[in-house]
């Protein structure tokens, strides 16, 4: 009998992704002669960073003392700090941070000149979230992150002296998250203004993968191990049905059997996550290989 494979509309790129990695692809068309680099990997999938190498499209672990070239800021953002370390170096920066994370960073901005107490919702190592703290700080030192209750407990005790408590929220986070963090502010500051900033694109995965799950018997869940918005989504439907997060087609021989016990099987995938990765992992499904 051959298995029943449903595909998420909402997998794959979204908007800001998508737009970063055909704008830097144009870019370097454009200027076959010109260096073009990335800050960071421009998303996170090694296949779409192997493809952007091949094209002649260098990755940056960090700013160089002299460059030169178009340097882009991807879409998670920077600090304005790191773009004016860009300019310094010699190279021309071309910020394509995503406007869903623009929108974040300047109500963070907002915030803390308007001396609200900054709560950043979001994982501190997460480039996104250094960004958003980064231009923040630039206003106001009452400026924090956490991703759990526990994480903002240390800071109890400034938060309830404080006037004004404000929260934003890094885009590709939990709602459950938010709102765990948003209960507990809510019983210990005098004035509380939230900004739900998790994007359109996140909240419209989450809720159709939620509704995939509940309707199969495994759902696979394709993109980096890297990328938060993918993992978050991994997390949130083993609660629901059997799932597994895989990179690529290669991963799925690990789970032969739990596929092939499987009848109906749901199929979702991160915001980096190219169509051809999805496109192989549903073909090597289908062929029961």
């Amino acid at each position: 009998m051959p298995k029943q494979i449903t595909l998420a509309k909402f997998a794959g790129f979204c908007y800001g992704v998508k737009r970063a990695v055909e704008t830097v692809k144009k870019l370097k068309a454009e200027n076959p002669n010109t260096n073009v680099s990335v800050l960071g990997e421009l998303i996170h999938n090694t296949d779409v960073i192997k493809e952007l190498e091949e094209l002649g499209i260098k990755t940056l672990k960090s700013i160089p003392e002299k460059g030169d070239g178009i340097c882009v800021v991807r879409s998670h953002g920077e600090s304005p700090e790191v773009i004016e370390k860009i300019k310094a170096a010699g190279f021309t920066p071309v910020d394509l941070t995503c406007p869903d994370v623009k929108k974040v960073q300047q109500k963070a901005i907002e915030l803390a000149k308007d001396d609200y107490y900054v709560v950043i919702v979001g994982k501190s190592e997460h480039p996104e979230v250094i960004a958003i703290k980064a231009n923040a700080k630039l206003w106001s030192d009452k400026v924090i992150v956490a991703a759990s209750t526990e994480q903002l407990k240390p800071f109890e005790a400034e938060i309830k002296s404080h006037k004004k408590t404000g929260v934003v929220v890094q885009t590709t986070q939990r709602i459950t998250t938010l709102n765990e963090i948003v209960e507990y502010l809510t019983s210990i500051s005098k004035e509380l203004h939230i900004a739900n900033t998790i994007c359109q694109s996140t909240a419209m995965r989450q809720k159709e993968a939620k509704e995939l799950a509940k309707e199969n018997d495994l759902v696979i869940v394709v993109g980096s191990k890297k990328s938060a918005n993918t993992s978050h989504l991994a997390e949130i439907l083993k609660d629901i049905t059997q799932t597994i997060h895989i990179e690529n087609d290669t991963e799925l021989d690990n789970y032969k059997e739990l596929i092939n016990k499987a009848q109906k099987i749901g199929i979702t995938a991160g915001a980096s996550t190219p169509q051809n990765i999805i496109e192989k992992v549903i073909k090597k499904i289908e062929k029961g290989e």
